[in-house]
């Protein structure tokens, strides 16, 4: 499968509000783990990886007054696709631009700010609306003025990824010839006391695929890629292409993955299939990792089913950013578009012991070497897991 053209990315997390300062903490192991400042929870003491700009910074450097009703994650979403915009060297979107975007939560901090004061407050009754995921997407077409078709997407934490998946499919089936990719998810009280009464998080920074891990660390980010059918591309540099993708349900359990990594190992095959490559084509999997032992056992146990005694190099990169929940498939997407653009893969960071039942051992420092095709894995809970693979621009 020749692929469907990128040709523009845009992103904030806490390792960078752009693609350039994200690229520098990729490179120098530079995470963006610390203790929430912004978010106002009970769980002061637990690392996560915030973005250290409050509402009304955001709000103001977007040019929106300062009684409006967007979600957070609806902020981040127009912060990164403004870097988008330029990237793709448009002044404007055109109209019939459409916009896909999946996010895990929505608007639920706008839920928490106001639920207890909306039925006497008639003020803040226009973020009623604001919890279904929805409204976030719609607030982002709106403010770039998108004529074209707006979906949204939630499947847990492989929401963006599939969004990315189902832009490159409407552009290879010719029913879109351009559409912005992605997703945006912020920190909430709701997911990290959620994720505390599930066990699973870490009082220290997430350490992935170690045979010591203890959980992982939530995150908040944005990131969006533009898709083009080469029929639009004019000469435009391509950043990469989408050659494979891959979907299916782990049907194992609602916050669990199976032992023998049956999803993962299904949507990888698939997304071999549809690019027309075998295992041993893949230059470097980003792994979905998310530090919990549950996870990293199944992922891997399903990259050895596939790949045997040659996995190939391999690394999450969720010790940077955190656990992004619905943007960690579109902010991964990037980082893998980033690897192929510079020939380097990015490390597992605070990586020590392999694990014992299946001996893998993730990449650990900044390697320099060939990178022409790239996995990126993004499983949610619920089972539903996404596989997607980029490879460069021939």
């Amino acid at each position: 499968m020749k692929g469907v053209a990128v040709t523009g990315m845009g992103i904030i997390s806490s390792i960078g509000r752009n693609l350039d300062d994200t690229l520098f903490s990729l490179q120098n192991a530079k995470d963006g783990i610390s203790k929430p400042e912004i978010l106002i929870t009970r769980h002061k003491n637990t690392p996560v990886g915030e973005i250290k700009m409050t509402n009304s910074d955001l709000s103001e450097i977007l040019n929106l007054p300062p009684d409006n009703n967007y979600t957070r994650a609806a902020l981040l979403a127009v912060f990164a696709i403004n870097e988008l915009l330029r990237k793709s060297n448009f002044i404007h979107f055109p109209e019939d631009t459409a916009l896909i975007s999946g996010t895990s939560i929505g608007g639920m901090d706008k839920t928490e700010e106001h639920y207890f004061d909306f039925q006497e407050k008639k003020e803040v009754r226009k973020y009623i609306q604001a919890q279904h995921p929805g409204f976030t997407t719609e607030n982002v077409a709106a403010y770039f003025g998108l004529g074209g078709k707006v979906t949204t997407l939630s499947t847990a934490c492989s929401s963006s990824a599939n969004a990315i998946m189902m832009g490159a499919r409407l552009i290879a089936s010719g029913k879109l010839k351009r559409v912005i990719v992605g997703g945006s998810d912020c920190l909430t009280r709701f997911t990290l006391n959620g994720f505390h009464s599930l066990k699973i998080l870490s009082q220290t920074k997430n350490r992935p695929f170690d045979d010591d891990r203890d959980g992982l660390n939530l995150g908040e980010a944005a990131g969006y890629l533009l898709l083009e059918a080469d029929d639009c591309l004019n000469g435009k540099k391509i950043m990469g292409r989408i050659c494979g993708y891959g979907n299916a349900n782990d049907a194992y359990h609602q916050t669990a993955s199976s032992e023998n990594g049956e999803g993962a190992y299904r949507v990888i095959m698939a997304a071999l299939k549809k690019a027309d490559l075998s295992p041993s084509d893949i230059s470097y999997v980003n792994a979905h990792g998310t530090g919990t032992n549950n996870n990293d056992l199944s992922e891997s146990v399903a990259l050895t089913r596939i790949f045997g005694d040659n996995v190939p190099p391999f690394s999450s990169t969720k010790g940077f950013t955190g656990h992004t929940l619905g943007a960690a498939g579109a902010i991964e997407a990037i980082f893998s578009l980033l690897s192929l653009q510079n020939d380097e893969i990015y490390p597992n960071l605070n990586f020590q012991n392999h694990m014992l039942e299946t001996g893998l051992k993730p990449v650990q420092v900044l390697r320099k070497q060939k990178v022409d095709t790239v996995l990126s894995n993004s499983f949610g809970f619920g089972g539903n897991c996404t596989s997607l693979i980029f490879r460069k621009n021939d």
